[in-house]
């Protein structure tokens, strides 16, 4: 098994080849397979990894970030700073510039307006925006010319890139969303479903949680690109078929996110079709901690919001105890091997930003009775569950999606749970509904009709200001917002929040990574979540697929304009 070399490096490349495109289309088509199938191709609307990706082979950024975490031009012709102009001296502005000849695969040109109609849609106050932290701090967003954006912040910006960076944060076509505004967005299914993109690709037909067919931008800036003609993206079923959709029986050729066992990982790759690739990033498997209450017993709308807090899990006694009781080690061992770490942090990576704080490293299930006990959960009547002080039984609903590695963890923590006397319900959730952004839905991650659920997801680039602001109070879902909001656990810390506020208007990287590794703590600490395992990002792609280059801090399907075919 080659999974130890693969993850020694932050990166894990495979056939990179330069690739000799005889002409855009002529190598067929690709075959792609994401076990948690895509439910809408507008990642404003979900903050599903498998939707914000699988819309990446469509819409996109102004800049990426490539495989080092470098920042790179893809819409834009350089990317501001404040040696070239683009950024201002007093660090409350950035200015885009457009770079020329853009068309959407509609055939329209791409402009600055199109850049400003995203901002504004995503900003619009009626609607529910799934990437609104990227906005953070944003005060206007203003055209200079049809090929320059000026994006101005409330106070000095060091880090001003949230906005149109990384696949999070792509353009979105005015033409096509103008109607789309606010309360009307989640409406416009055809336009959410089918986006107009600048992307190597447009969608032929998208059958929600099912597939996609895609076929080659005849408008795509780089004439001899991409090389495949039509991409079938097939969604559903779980990480072994699709594993052995690539590595076993060749019928896929890129699979993502196989959350498997080392030793499954092993066997599939002996199937000779293909071969697995991987790298480290900050990809963490938490436990989330819900705040407030999500009992049905609520009206609702009133369900897990701010209005009724959780009866017992915001106490530090309570989430701590839950903490010492799980054995970390066994569970990289029994769900990642050599691509899985004892995960202590929120953010575990880049190395600068992660904290020494904590060591979980061991269980401790005596210490935890102990920690319940002296804060006054008691088992009065013998049956083995604890009840609250005020005589609530400590029972809780944990959720999380469908995979078999989810599960064995769920089995585990809830007979480690069992043992300190919390008693655990288990429910897993098709992943293509869990991580959907339906707000019908009652299944949803972000509705979180649950005490507890598990999940994995990281951020793009090196810089975590974006992603630490899920953190903030004002971003926690509710039905205002549609259900849309990045701080799932509805947690609310005034320290927090100064201390982002403080993160955003600081410059250097060793006085950002300070408050960013506070800012973990505190979250932490104060039981927004339970780190459980900092995993590598693992995935395969079959022995033909050329132009692979794992990307850890941004879309997988990255640079999917350079596949080509292994004659």
């Amino acid at each position: 098994m080659k999974l130890k070399s693969l993850l020694m490096g932050a990166v894990a490349t495979a056939a990179l080849a330069p690739a000799a495109f005889a002409e855009r289309g002529s190598d067929g088509q690709v075959n792609i397979i994401y076990w948690q199938a895509p439910s809408i191709l507008n990642p404003f609307l979900s903050g599903g990894t498998k939707d914000i990706q699988a819309a990446s082979l469509v819409i996109e950024p102004l800049a990426r970030y490539d495989p080092e975490g470098n920042m790179v031009p893809y819409l834009a012709t350089e990317i501001p700073t404040v040696e070239n102009g683009g950024v201002s001296e007093d660090l409350t502005s950035i200015t885009w510039k457009i770079a020329p000849g853009i068309k959407w695969s509609d055939g329209t040109d791409f402009t600055a307006h199109d850049v400003k109609f995203t901002a504004d849609y995503c900003m619009h106050p009626e609607g529910g925006c799934a990437q609104l932290t990227k906005f953070e701090g944003v005060s206007s967003v203003e055209l200079v010319d049809d090929m320059t954006v000026k994006v101005t912040f409330d106070k000095p910006t060091p880090f001003p890139y949230g906005p149109f960076s990384g696949g999070e944060s792509p353009i979105l076509q005015k033409a096509q969303f103008e109607n789309c505004m606010g309360a009307r967005a989640p409406e416009c299914t055809d336009a959410n479903f089918a986006p107009i993109g600048t992307g190597p690709f447009v969608v032929d037909e998208f059958k929600p949680n099912d597939v996609i067919t895609m076929s080659a931008n005849p408008n795509y800036r780089d004439p001899a690109k991409p090389a495949f003609a039509k991409v079938l993206f097939k969604g559903g079923g779980d990480a072994t078929a699709a594993g052995r959709a690539v590595m076993e029986t060749g019928e896929f050729d890129y699979a993502w996110n196989l959350q498997l066992a080392p030793e499954v990982i092993a066997q599939m790759e002996a199937g000779g079709k293909g071969k697995p690739v991987a790298g480290f990033g900050s990809l963490v498997e938490r436990i989330m901690l819900n705040q407030t209450d999500p009992s049905p017993d609520l009206p609702e709308g009133e369900r897990s919001t701010a209005k009724h807090p959780h009866p017992f899990l915001t106490d530090p006694a309570v989430y701590k105890a839950m903490s010492m009781a799980i054995d970390r080690p066994l569970l990289v061992e029994i769900g990642y091997g050599k691509a899985g770490k004892v995960g202590c942090n929120w953010v575990p990576a880049p190395a600068a930003f992660a904290s020494d704080t904590f060591d979980c490293s061991t269980q401790d299930i005596e210490g935890a009775k102990a920690m319940l006990e002296e804060a006054g959960y008691k088992d009065t009547n013998g049956d083995g569950v604890r009840e609250t002080p005020d005589g609530k039984p400590m029972k809780i609903l944990y959720q999380t999606s469908t995979n078999a590695v989810r599960q064995d963890f769920q089995a585990l923590i809830k007979e480690w749970w069992s043992q300190i006397g919390i008693e655990s319900e288990l429910r897993n959730i098709n992943a293509s509904v869990f991580f959907g952004g339906d707000p019908g839905s009652p299944d949803t991650f972000q509705k979180f009709y649950a005490d507890v659920e598990m999940y994995a997801n990281n951020f793009d680039g090196t810089d975590p200001q974006a992603y630490l602001a899920n953190g903030l109070c004002d971003k926690a879902p509710k039905p205002e917002s549609q259900w849309q909001g990045e701080n799932i656990s509805r947690f609310c810390n005034e320290e927090f929040d100064q201390l982002h506020a403080e993160l955003t208007k600081t410059a250097g990287l060793e006085a950002r990574a300070e408050i960013g590794r506070r800012l973990n703590d505190i979250m932490v600490e104060n039981g927004g979540m339970i780190p459980l395992v900092h995993r590598g990002r693992l995935s395969a792609h079959s022995n033909t697929l050329g132009g692979v280059h794992l990307n850890v801090w941004d879309s997988e399907l990255w640079n999917a304009a350079d596949w080509y075919r292994i004659k």
